[in-house]
Parts: C-alpha cells; structure tokens; sequence
C-alpha cells in the first residue's frame, strides 16, 4: 500500500468521525454523541463539562452500571484488576462508576479519544465465550463462599459407580450436622446442565455408603431459569440456589446454620 493509499484511509476515517459525532447542550455541559457502537449497538455518549481550570470528559457512570445490569460485577481481585489494567492502559480515572478524563483544551481530542476506546474495552472485555463468562461465575460464587468463612475446595473430584471420574466446582466437608457436599455454579441452567449434574451427583452417591449433599447456585443476574429445569435439578435432591436469593441458602453450606 503507497503512502497516498494510507493518507487517504486516515482521512476517511476521519471524516466519519467527524461525521458522527454531535453535541447537545444539557444542564452543566455537553452531551457528545459518538459513531461509536456500545455492545448494544447504541452510539456512546460522552458528558463533557468544566472542571475548575480543566475540561472533563466522562461516561457518567453508563458502561459499568450496564455491565451490572447484566450480572457483571467487578467483584472479585481478578476483574478489579483487569479493569484497572484497561483504565491505566488508556490514562483513564475511575470514579466511583465513572470512567473519565480531564485536561486543556488542546489535549481534549486525545483525551476523547482514550477514554472511548476504554469504554470499547471494557464492554468488549465481558462479551465472551460462554466458558469464560463461566469462569467469572465460578468466582463470584467462590467470593461468597470465602466471605461467609465456607471453608471449600476448588474443582472438587470424585468417582461414580460408573467408574468415571466427575469434577465439580467446589467441595465442602461434612460437618456435625450436614454431610458432605458438592457446590456447582450454574452460569445458564438448560437441560443439558440439569441432567448433567443430575447424572453426576447420581453416579457418585451410587458408589458411596455415606450421604453426599448438593447444591447448584444458579446466575438468574440476565435471565430467570425455567422451572421445568429447576425441578430436574430437585428431584435428584440437588438444592437449587438462585444467585439473586444466596443469602437465603446459607444454611445448606459449612458451619452457617449446621
């Protein structure tokens, strides 16, 4: 590609930035729409306003309260810490949930310019395989556990009578009052997940003479679980927790409640 072909790709893509971006006046300052795309396929909106001697851009709080709308926390180390490795790549302050930027105004274009591109990041960060958001619910539940001094274990295994070897996400030991107890974290409960843990939990119980105790936490943070997949899971007498209701099952898990 010759020099002329690349200029003229540079001045393109400026013009449709320029093309796309509008401002409103709203109340305290600017309301600055991009022709940038959210994961919602809406246009990013930055706020712009005054800020003693400096200008200030923000997103006013949006991307990571819809993240949350979602069922994405920024609850534990590891997202903490990848969202504070994006904001540092891109110089952008978190504040509260406001992501913004600050500077003249002859360092407002770069300074826009950063802060959507870490807006772009942070959305696309949590758009991912159903295997990694899993991951990320698998922590979630391992934070609640650690924060109620549920002493587990992580990628618990055990055999079945079938002589296959099954993992679970956590295991929890026998207590005075309860038995031993297997912990699932559910990110989508389907069909498939139900009979799948149902088979597990079966195929150990069958190979063992003591009681095994289960319990699937289940993310309804998006979308409500259906019943009928509820009920699978309860008539293999594995306890249902909805991730929206935890703080009612404390009483199944080690030492809080038995």
């Amino acid at each position: 590609m010759t020099k002329t072909e690349c200029e003229s790709l540079v001045k393109g893509y400026l013009g449709w930035l320029r093309q796309g971006l509008a401002a409103t006046e709203v109340e305290g300052g600017c309301l600055i729409e991009t022709p940038f795309l959210d994961r919602h396929n809406d246009a990013i909106e930055v706020f712009f306003e005054h800020h003693g001697e400096l200008l200030r851009l923000s997103d006013d709080g949006y991307t990571l309260r819809d993240l949350r709308t979602s069922g994405m926390e920024f609850s534990t180390e590891k997202r903490k810490s990848h969202l504070r490795s994006v904001l540092n790549g891109f110089g952008v302050t978190l504040e509260g949930d406001t992501l913004s930027v600050q500077g003249s105004a002859h360092e407002l274009p770069q300074k826009k310019h950063n802060l959507i591109q870490a807006i772009l990041a942070i959305g696309d960060m949590f758009v991912m395989a159903e295997e990694h958001v899993l991951s990320l619910f698998k922590e979630d539940v391992a934070a609640f556990l650690d924060s109620h001094a549920v002493h587990r274990f992580s990628d618990f295994k055990l055999s079945g009578k079938s002589g296959l070897d099954h993992k679970f996400d956590f295991g929890v030991a026998r207590s005075s009052k309860r038995p031993e107890r297997v912990i699932q974290a559910i990110n989508q409960l389907t069909k498939d997940t139900a009979t799948s843990l149902a088979f597990s939990v079966s195929d150990v119980r069958a190979a063992r003479e003591v009681p095994l105790g289960a319990v699937a936490f289940v993310n309804d943070s998006a979308q409500a679980p259906g019943q009928e997949y509820i009920s699978v899971l309860r008539a293999y007498e594995i306890e249902p927790v909805l991730w929206s209701g935890r703080d009612t099952a404390l009483h199944l898990l080690n030492g809080v409640g038995g």
